[in-house]
């Protein structure tokens, strides 16, 4: 029996495999990155306004969107983490520390790319009031963002602390919704209404269950791209586009709970590239597309304590599975966050169309 938390979100909206879309592979119970046991999301909605832009007043499509890699309960301690670029005009803060250690030590935010900032430092004072740290007085979070502005006023700055703390303070596990909230908000996808989309795998490998989650802000895509399930969805569906070009960018947040080594989970945020490839992108040119993963295995290893440490990890040629997974959960993710998604008015009376679930079934109905 199909599990419904496959079929719809918690606010009832459908997902690809409500539509009979026909995607590989075998999710999680809540088929989303909340698979992994203690991986905990938040949001924070900013939705007020209609019209013309006022610079500072709106109309406002925005919000953050935080992830805690071990929930609130365990947040002190790191994960072994790893990231990966395909373009790089975007950003993701605290990368470079990252590469340096391997260690994901913070919480992670998503949101549009003028408040990227505004996420960071307001990670940095929650964690303070908190006292979530790694025993010493200083951070680097993991602050990421994509372009929102042909819906919302970007440039009037409206992302301000305490929705990153409300995200924060909110952020829980269990079935996840998805579409247009949270950083997500005012976002676009191959020209239709994008925004966060999630999706799981279970993986076995020796004998052993894992599984692995993908967590997408997807704000990319020319609409004549879009490829569904090797189906040339975009090109049979040209009515209605906003944007007209391929930009934006594309966040990607990979979650497991296989024990991996960071030059492995970097391995694993690669292959995030291949299943946006399989939805039709060629990675623009004004498109950042940065991804980083994360394994909550081993919080023994990472938690404060004495000099020497140990971990268990899977040897290299048992990867295989969780790259297919990896590949697999990005694709369903990135179609996801269109499928469960509405149309929306913006700024200047900008409308940016939801994808026609009708027309998608027939264009995927049609011979090649």
């Amino acid at each position: 029996m199909t599990n419904p938390n496959w079929s719809k979100t918690p606010g009832g909206k459908v997902r690809g495999r409500g539509l009979g879309l026909p995607f590989p592979g075998t999710p999680g119970p809540f088929n989303a990155i909340t698979d992994i046991a203690c991986v905990e999301i938040g949001y924070s909605t900013l939705i007020r306004g209609d019209g013309a832009l006022a610079r500072g007043q709106g109309p406002v499509r925005t919000g953050v969107t935080v992830l805690l890699p071990r929930g609130r309960g365990n947040a002190g301690t790191p994960c072994f983490a790893g990231g990966a670029i395909l373009n790089g005009n975007g950003e993701m803060t605290g990368l470079a520390w990252i590469d340096e250690i391997g260690q994901l030590q913070t919480p992670i935010t998503i949101t549009n790319t003028h408040s990227c900032g505004v996420t960071r430092d307001a990670t940095l004072k929650w964690m303070v009031e908190n006292a979530i740290g790694m025993g010493q007085d200083w951070g680097l979070p993991v602050a990421a963002e994509t372009w929102d502005g042909e819906l919302n006023d970007i440039n009037g700055f409206h992302v301000k602390d305490e929705h990153v703390f409300a995200a924060l303070d909110s952020a829980a596990g269990g079935p996840l919704e998805l579409g247009s909230l949270g950083g997500g908000t005012g976002m676009i996808c191959y020209d239709f209404k994008g925004g966060n989309g999630s999706a799981s795998r279970r993986v076995e490998i020796g004998g052993d269950t894992y599984m692995l989650g993908v967590f997408v802000q997807a704000n990319f895509g020319r609409r004549e791209q879009l490829t569904v399930l090797g189906a040339p969805v975009g090109r049979a569906i040209p009515h209605g586009k906003l944007r007209h070009r391929d930009a934006g960018s594309v966040i990607a947040i990979v979650a497991t709970d296989a024990p991996l080594l960071p030059h492995q989970l970097k391995r694993i945020a690669r292959r995030v590239t291949l299943g946006l490839a399989r939805t039709g992108t060629a990675g623009g040119q004004s498109s950042g597309d940065i991804f980083l993963a994360f394994s909550t295995a081993n919080p023994e290893a990472l938690a404060a304590g004495p000099t020497m440490r140990h971990s268990r990890f899977l040897d290299d040629a048992a990867l295989d599975p969780l790259f297919v997974a990896t590949v697999e959960a990005t694709e369903e993710a990135v179609v996801d966050s269109m499928i469960a998604n509405a149309t929306m008015i913006g700024r200047d009376g900008n409308v940016c169309v939801a994808l026609p679930h009708d027309e998608l079934l027939a264009a995927m109905a049609r011979p090649a």
